[in-house]
């Protein structure tokens, strides 16, 4: 008998539930979902976001000594893992050795299938998430998630690595020549040697087919852009650059793929403030952008001259479109905000209900 009340009241308790006194989730805000979506909270480009105030828990494994005094290069690559701490990228780094990812990169960049956006804005993060010696920078996916760590110390060679690495430290990986040209034969890098770390002007004056990027010195503003090149496997987009490999350990093609950032500000000094924080894209020689956002797969909307119409590189059939703004936020404070929003409707009759079977079941 007291099965068979048990199996009524647990089929009452679904009947009510289904009758509307039930778990009720608010709506999260639409902040960390779709794209074409949109949120309302503030003025865009005001919010300079919150620092996060404690690191991921996982620690890495303590490495005290070089583990790759006599390591095979060969099998190294065979059985590669990217770096686990800021220790080994530092001990990979003074073998030559890669700390990142080393898939091929194509030229474009790979999107996450979530991209936040307000007011038709994409959101571009504002936390900058570093270990306590400032060795470690967290990389976060768009839900606020920490997903990578990008070390001071370690070689990189994707886009996206290289970008984070530049966004966090303000510097080119130990990988990189400043000078445009190397031979990666000579180098301990080999086929992970990169080159390229100079001053972009953005002049447009000059450069008529080049989008104005924001307040850079080139154009009269106060930013003092650099340039570093991104290998990849070729670009399709002007028969100048040959489709082949940036480095095939023989020799490097600088193709027409860069990555254009903000590395001093108008004292010369280290950018700090996120609002002067800019990291952007082109895979076509200058002639269109699109910004790094601070998390993985955070790419803005394409802006600048094939993007307008304009003939590649032309100085006469030129129509760059200009920079697409995008809003600063604070990813972690979005994600402690929507999971704050998800509130529990206890239904009183169901609780009745369970609360009366147990104290039944308890007395007999």
């Amino acid at each position: 008998m007291k099965t068979m009340r048990s199996l009524a009241l647990l089929l009452l308790a679904l009947a009510l539930l289904l009758g509307g006194c039930a778990w009720n989730p608010t709506p999260k805000p639409p902040a960390l979902t779709d794209p074409a979506d949109t949120v309302e909270s503030g003025v865009p480009g005001t919010d300079t976001g919150t620092e996060p105030e404690t690191e991921p828990e996982t620690d890495p494994p303590l490495i005290t000594e070089d583990p790759y005094t006599e390591v095979d290069r060969e099998a190294f690559y065979a059985n590669y893992t990217p770096a686990v701490s800021a220790e080994d990228a530092y001990y990979r780094t003074l073998h030559g050795l890669l700390s990142g990812s080393i898939e091929e990169q194509d030229q474009s960049p790979t999107l996450s299938t979530v991209r936040p956006m307000e007011n038709g804005l994409y959101l571009r993060n504002s936390d900058t998430l570093y270990s306590e010696d400032g060795d470690t920078y967290y990389v976060m996916n768009a839900m606020g998630e920490v997903v990578n760590r990008i070390y001071r110390e370690g070689a990189y060679v994707t886009l996206e690595e290289v970008a984070a690495y530049l966004f966090a430290f303000g510097d080119v990986p130990p990988n990189y020549l400043e000078k445009k040209s190397g031979n990666p034969r000579e180098s301990v890098w080999g086929e992970y040697l990169r080159v390229n770390h100079s001053y972009f002007s953005g002049d447009t004056s000059r450069y008529p087919y080049e989008p104005k990027l924001p307040d850079i010195r080139g154009c009269g503003g106060a930013l003092y852009y650099y340039e570093v090149d991104i290998g990849t496997t070729g670009t399709d987009c002007d028969p100048s650059y040959p489709i082949k490999p940036y480095n095939d350990g023989h020799s490097i093609t600088r193709g027409a793929a860069r990555i254009v950032y903000t590395r001093y500000d108008a004292n010369q000094n280290e950018i700090i403030d996120p609002n002067e924080k800019f990291v952007f894209y082109t895979y076509n020689h200058y002639n269109d952008f699109c910004e790094y956002l601070n998390y993985e797969g955070g790419w803005g909307e394409t802006f600048g001259n094939i993007t307008g119409g304009g003939a590649i590189s032309s100085k006469q059939d030129y129509n760059p479109t200009p920079y697409v703004k995008t809003v600063l936020r604070s990813f972690t404070q979005m994600r402690g905000e929507a999971a704050a929003s998800v509130t529990v409707t206890v239904c009183p009759l169901v609780l009745f209900a369970f609360t009366r079977e147990r104290s039944s079941a308890l007395a007999a």
